[in-house]
């Protein structure tokens, strides 16, 4: 618990959770407690600490309130008593997010506060749309606006003649209910009819999209479109350089929506990868390691380790240097690995691994390992893991002890990530667990089925799995890793020729 009470105000950007800053991050990370909007990044808490206490008291146009009132109580009832407590708001907390009340309070009560400026989305929005706000010769200023006032106040606080004649960009936050509205009373104000016009919803987000058109017909053509909030509209000439610059969908795998359900520790890898190849990344980790109570053994007579997965490397070397060892206690010892990505951790660890099958399943490593003339192995891999590589050391003569130093178990995915990835083109699984939680999660193999969803597994004991499951892959890779599996993406999504 901090040693005073204290509020910070964090600005978690616009939704991709690679805007948000690094001192907003710092600040979930030392919480006591996070007090969160709904519209904030899905990985925005990731860091917070185990021990943190978490409260949504989002807000969502349309959809379940917090009173405001109730938001101002649990400030005051926490700060009060002496916690450190973060209030996650999505984009800025003083753009339109009541971050001015919240600070106000604070001041009002001798609460020490802080602000962390966030991305806000009428930049975000239209810059991942590829619409500059302002544009040297077409617009040199630029004015943010709510659509979406108090429908308490007694009047507007818009002056929309005025606002009709301003010199510049208009960008309009939450207003997307009230479009043919706001259009009507720009074009009553003088604003021309033909002046192009864009709305951005979900800007940053993998399921973005983008209506263009005039002052004339924007409101139409959205309400075609089914465009929903979270919205923001961009009016004036820089709207249009938009289908000029757009960027966010170029590259092999560009407009393409792959989810990712990789554990969150090992995801941003993959999910990098394909965002850099033009995909829109969905990242819905259905697994997480359970770390487990064990102990490394003496390793004096082990003749061969064998690590089957990063996070078991992770937490072999963990444990190594807790008993104050390292490296230098695997001498004389062969390592062997199942494949790039745990020769990778353990090479993190100053050991270059002596064995790596060409094929990262465990009947490869099995093949290469048992045939060693080996008095003693040490296997270590997750608890419920397949015995395969254990038979095949046995079977030559070895005496084998096995280490279990985690467990994979389910993640659940809340309603909004499950929907955006059953919405998806693609779902990659990078292991059995994987595809077993992620069916769990969406309902069954029939809702998977009924959401077209393509399906890419990155070897053949993940394909088993999909289809013990009922579910046939649409592609396996043939390198059965990572960089495997995006380039047969690449090559299922590449244009026949």
């Amino acid at each position: 618990m901090s040693a005073g009470g204290r509020v910070v105000l964090v600005g978690a950007g616009p939704g991709d959770p690679g805007l948000m800053t690094v001192r907003g991050l710092d600040a979930i990370a030392r919480a006591d407690v996070i007090l969160y909007d709904k519209l904030i990044p899905p990985t925005a808490l990731d860091g917070a600490r185990a021990d943190a206490i978490l409260v949504d008291v989002g807000k969502i146009g349309g959809g379940e309130q917090v009173p405001q009132a109730e938001t101002h109580r649990l400030l005051l009832e926490h700060a009060q008593a002496g916690r450190l407590v973060v209030r996650v708001k999505g984009g800025d907390p003083f753009v339109f997010g009541r971050g001015g009340e919240e600070a106000q309070l604070c001041r009002a009560h001798d609460i020490a506060y802080e602000v962390v400026p966030g991305v806000t989305a009428g930049i975000a929005g239209p810059a991942y749309a590829g619409i500059p706000v302002t544009q040297r010769n077409l617009a040199a200023a630029v004015a943010f606006v709510t659509g979406h006032e108090d429908p308490g106040k007694p009047e507007t606080q818009i002056d929309w003649p005025a606002l009709a004649a301003f010199p510049g960009t208009l960008v309009f936050y939450m207003g997307v209910r009230a479009l043919a509205r706001i259009a009507e009373q720009l074009v009553a104000g003088g604003r021309p009819q033909d002046e192009p016009a864009a709305v951005v919803e979900r800007g940053t987000l993998p399921d973005q999209r983008v209506v263009h058109g005039t002052l004339a017909d924007i409101a139409a053509r959205a309400q075609a479109a089914g465009v929903r909030p979270p919205s923001v509209t961009v009016v004036g000439p820089v709207a249009a350089l938009g289908e000029d610059l757009a960027w966010l969908d170029r590259g092999p795998l560009g407009g393409t929506s792959v989810v990712v359900t990789r554990p969150k520790a090992q995801a941003s890898g993959l999910a990098g990868r394909l965002r850099d190849l033009g995909a829109r990344v969905v990242e819905a980790a259905v697994i997480v390691p359970e770390p487990l109570d064990f102990a490394v053994p003496d390793l004096t007579d082990v003749g061969l380790l064998v690590l089957s997965s990063p996070n078991g490397a992770a937490r072999f070397f963990d444990a190594l240097r807790a008993q104050g060892r390292d490296a230098r206690a695997l001498a004389g010892t062969r390592v062997a690995v199942i494949g790039p990505g745990t020769a990778d951790a353990v090479r993190a660890h100053g050991i270059e691994p002596d064995l790596v099958p060409t094929r990262a399943v465990g009947e490869s490593l099995a093949e290469l390992v048992g045939p060693l003339q080996v008095g003693r192995a040490l296997v270590v891999r997750a608890r419920g893991g397949r015995d395969v590589v254990r038979d095949a050391l046995a079977a030559g003569g070895a005496e084998v002890e096995v280490l279990e130093p985690y467990v994979t178990v389910a993640e659940p995915l809340d309603e909004r990530t499950l929907t955006r990835a059953l919405a998806a083109d693609w779902a990659t699984f990078t292991s059995a667990s994987s595809a077993r939680f992620f069916c769990e999660a969406a309902g069954g193999a029939a809702a998977v089925r009924e959401s077209g969803l393509r399906l890419a597994s990155i070897g053949p004991i993940t394909t088993q799995a999909l289809r013990d499951l009922g579910l046939e892959p649409t592609l396996e890779a043939a390198e059965h890793t990572p960089d495997g599996l995006v380039a047969a993406l690449v090559g299922a999504t590449a244009p026949a020729a």
